[in-house]
């Protein structure tokens, strides 16, 4: 049951939060807020509303802004494409040839799903590991949006890797056998920042929504 894994039998508030925090994705994605278009790739701070939608509304909620996320991407990589946006439409042709690849909606798709249901439970298990207390849930904020970032990104370069190797390879110029290690550069390039950034906005953002009790202490509610 969801009262189990989110907000604790306040569906009107659920929904409404729900609204707002797709509301928040699509202002970003379609403004210069979300996505920084960059030579190689559009790198995004767009997994942070995902990131701390999963720790307010629980995995499942998570799970359907992540789809969001997805599905942003893929419209934005279908309009506006980059060099590398054959990973993310199959509406944008591999290199060399005149048709895409439904690999691509694999790869946009279900690391930002899991980006949105990983993270709650890295802080439930952060939080219930420090028996509800304060430091605790703070630590797992921080956590939940490293981990949210690390599955975006690891999830996102190491499909389009193992199933458009060569696609990739093709784009950049480069042997196959150099995939692996600019697939790496891209990660680290990407990736860190985007983990920084997650875990300071995460852990600032869901410190404030805990004060406001917004975020569900189910700990401390066990012992009341």
């Amino acid at each position: 049951m969801e009262s189990k894994t989110a907000h604790p039998a306040r569906p009107m508030q659920e929904l409404v939060l729900t609204a707002l925090f797709a509301a928040i994705i699509l202002l970003m994605a379609f403004t210069p807020l979300g996505l920084i278009d960059l030579p190689l790739i559009k790198a995004t701070i767009l997994h942070v509303p995902v990131i701390i939608g999963s720790v307010v509304l629980g995995p499942k909620r998570g799970a359907g802004l992540g789809a969001l996320f997805g599905l942003v991407s893929l419209w934005k990589n279908t309009m506006a494409p980059s060099l590398l946006s054959f990973a993310f439409s199959p509406f944008v042709p591999l290199p060399g040839t005149d048709k895409g690849s439904l690999w691509a909606l694999l790869i946009c798709l279900v690391p930002r799903i899991l980006t949105g249901a990983v993270p709650w439970f890295v802080f439930a298990g952060m939080s219930r590991l420090a028996k509800g207390r304060a430091w605790g849930r703070g630590a797992g904020f921080v956590l939940a949006g490293i981990a949210g970032a690390a599955v975006n990104t690891v999830l996102v370069m190491g499909l389009m890797g193992l199933v458009l190797g060569e696609a990739f390879a093709a784009a950049q110029g480069i042997s196959h056998t150099l995939v692996s290690g600019a697939i790496l550069s891209i990660m680290l390039a990407n990736g860190i920042p985007e983990a920084i950034a997650a875990a300071v906005l995460c852990g600032a953002v869901c410190a404030g929504l805990d004060k406001a009790r917004v975020i569900p202490n189910r700990e401390q509610e066990e012992k009341a």
